[in-house]
């Protein structure tokens, strides 16, 4: 029977983590915003409404969970290079993406919320949702990416720092 230590228990929850992002983010792209972004500025009321949705308390939760997981599976996988080369591309790759959610994404999302008090007409909002939506669904491919370079470093032998020698 296979031991697995902290390490690899560190790993299994960044990867839980991840695919619960993950699948958080294939809802919202499915259910969520096809409602919310169908015809702006009427469609708003889908979060602006009396009985508004409010997906940010699931995205405000589960971002500091993935990061610090990612960064206590960095620091128990430090010694083996092939899982700490793999996180590590994870987390810088995780990080951009939080980034570009904080320049793009999320003015974006704030402007949609308050376009019923803009002056652009429902065509326009529509240009800037369908290029949002798409944009979306390339930030999720490369966080599938993501996922699948925590899934190959769970895969990774555990003493891949110290070669093997055979005679």
């Amino acid at each position: 029977m296979v031991k697995l230590g902290p390490a690899t228990y560190a790993l299994m929850v960044s990867i839980i983590l991840w695919g619960t992002l993950f699948g958080g983010g294939v809802y919202a792209a499915m259910v969520y915003f096809p409602a919310y972004l169908s015809h702006l500025p009427e469609s708003a009321i889908v979060v602006t409404g009396p009985y508004g949705l409010n997906e940010g308390i699931f995205w405000l939760s589960i971002h500091p969970l993935v990061i610090l997981s990612l960064i206590i599976s960095l620091i128990l996988n430090w010694r083996n290079i092939g899982r700490r080369k793999l996180i590590g591309v994870v987390f810088i790759v995780y990080a951009l993406i939080l980034i570009i959610t904080q320049i793009y994404f999320l003015p974006e999302l704030s402007a949609f919320r308050q376009s019923a008090q803009s002056d652009l007409s429902s065509a326009e909002w529509q240009v800037r949702t369908n290029r949002w939506q798409l944009l979306n669904v390339l930030r999720a491919v490369v966080i599938v990416a993501n996922f699948i370079g925590l899934l190959f470093a769970l895969i990774k032998p555990r003493d891949l720092e110290t070669p093997v020698v055979t005679t």
